[in-house]
């Protein structure tokens, strides 16, 4: 697929790009090499082959879903560089 230098303008408008004229001309190149690229990808005969949404077959860990504390707050309110009672403290934002 060979594009020209107006389908390059026109997909940097799109894309909010601002392209100087001298510049279209070797990205129209660009983007052709590509697209041909992809066009060979089209040609793999890939009727045999099962989808893939991962590198490896790996199931996730399920735990309960649990609400708490964490079951270590003076952990967590060590990293506070201000606390109050075992809450963090934050100056006031709003009057």
């Amino acid at each position: 697929m060979s594009l020209d230098k107006a389908t390059v303008q026109r997909i940097a408008t799109l894309a909010r790009l601002d392209m100087p004229d001298a510049d279209l001309a070797p990205m129209a190149n660009e983007l052709s090499r590509i697209m041909d690229w992809i066009e060979q990808l089209k040609e793999v005969n890939t009727d045999n082959v099962a989808p893939m949404t991962g590198g490896t077959d790996m199931k996730l860990a399920w735990r309960k879903d649990v609400v708490g504390d964490g079951g270590h707050p003076d952990k967590v309110l060590a990293n506070a560089p201000e606390r109050h009672d075992s809450f963090f403290a934050v100056p006031k934002v709003v009057e």
